[in-house]
């Protein structure tokens, strides 16, 4: 990757505390990196030095306002960063965009959903964005590289971070990262060397919410980083979509509040491809599904259950069965991903096809949640 020396003073202004990123966007509006680097008297070669290093070091690539690959989704927005760093190519961000984003302590079945939605949109060549966090924003992202493991032609998978893109956070995220770099793009308005410090995350969010054509909430609290995307969205003018989840479970008190207010509900991706306009559902069959298949008894106690969340004694008179065998059904059926335990109440997530047990191909049981395997 080749730096110049414009990207270079670019990446070390914004480094600087003293400039800030509204003083020197408007300086990048009217004149080049080096004639604001010039204009503000700047005389630091030790940092040009060390930035010029860091970028080619870590393969970090430097845009700015002005610049001619600035990402043109970017360009009008009223809180745009002066500068924005990248691993990967910004010509990915020419992609339809859904942005998929949800809380931390994220349940099985909103792992489960996010999962099954990166995968289903990766496949219909529209590239989700999150912010590679723990929970919902990761296991968005790891949909799209089960899709990609599987040889199925993706869109590229685009992040927004909010530390320097040489610091990976968190740690345990850093196989994703580094694929979600090398597929698609990770972007960051903090220079190379920057913590991940509580303040950029929000400031992060409002540009995940502007790349963002529809802004998809599975799971989230009533307030934290979700909702501060959220509103950013709204500000935006951007469709704000959300995944119901029961009411039993605070994870979902935020999206169920969305939807409550009058945002548009998702439960799989068809309801997000109308909302882009890209109506594929002739096109492209639900193919992700890794678990294995039920047994008989198992499968009883999936059909006992439906759509609804039933208590251990329900499942058993339900289906007619005793204790042991039926709770040892249950284990089994959770750690096969096909139930989620919340607060003594089983459900079944995801969607079961009959015609695997010789039903036919309109035969399905119409089920909600996800598997986070």
């Amino acid at each position: 990757m080749v730096i110049d020396e414009e990207q270079v003073m670019a990446c070390a202004m914004v480094a600087m505390p003293s400039i800030g990123q509204s003083r020197l966007g408007g300086l990048l509006l009217r004149q080049t990196p080096s004639q604001a680097w010039k204009a503000l008297g700047l005389n630091d070669d030790e940092l040009l030095a060390r930035m010029e290093v860091a970028l080619e070091h870590h393969r970090i690539g430097v845009t700015y306002i002005g610049h001619q690959a600035y990402p043109v989704a970017l360009q009008a927005d009223p809180a745009r960063p002066a500068v924005l760093f990248h691993q990967g190519s910004l010509e990915h961000l020419a992609h339809r965009r859904v942005g998929v984003i949800g809380t931390r302590g994220a349940t099985a079945s909103g792992r489960y959903m996010a999962s099954h939605l990166g995968f289903d949109l990766a496949v219909n060549d529209v590239s989700v964005v999150s912010g590679l966090a723990r929970g919902i924003d990761a296991w968005a992202h790891r949909g799209v590289m089960v899709a990609d493991s599987r040889g199925q032609r993706i869109a590229p998978p685009i992040a927004v971070v909010a530390s320097g893109l040489d610091v990976i956070y968190p740690r345990d995220n850093a196989e994703l990262w580094k694929w979600v770099a090398r597929e698609g793009v990770v972007l960051s308005e903090s220079p190379p060397g920057t913590a991940p410090e509580a303040f950029r995350f929000p400031l992060r969010n409002r540009i995940l919410a502007a790349l963002s054509e529809v802004l998809v909430v599975v799971e989230s609290r009533e307030k934290g980083g979700s909702m501060i995307t959220v509103s950013e969205a709204m500000k935006r003018d951007i469709t704000v979509m959300a995944v119901p989840g029961s009411p039993r479970n605070s994870s979902s008190a935020g999206s169920n509040l969305l939807l409550q207010q009058g945002c548009a509900p998702v439960v799989g991706v068809d309801d997000v491809m109308v909302a882009l306009g890209l109506d594929h559902r002739r096109c492209h069959p639900q193919i992700y599904d890794s678990r294995p298949l039920p047994a008989d008894f198992d499968l009883r106690i999936i059909e006992a259950i439906g759509r609804e969340a039933l208590t251990l004694d329900q499942v058993m008179m339900r289906i007619g069965s005793d204790l042991v065998p039926t709770a040892v059904a249950l284990g089994r059926l959770e750690s096969h991903g096909w139930l989620a335990n919340t607060g003594g109440w089983w459900e079944v997530l995801g969607q079961l096809p009959r015609e695997r047990y010789g039903g036919n191909d309109a035969d399905t049981l119409p089920l909600t949640g996800a598997h986070d395997r």
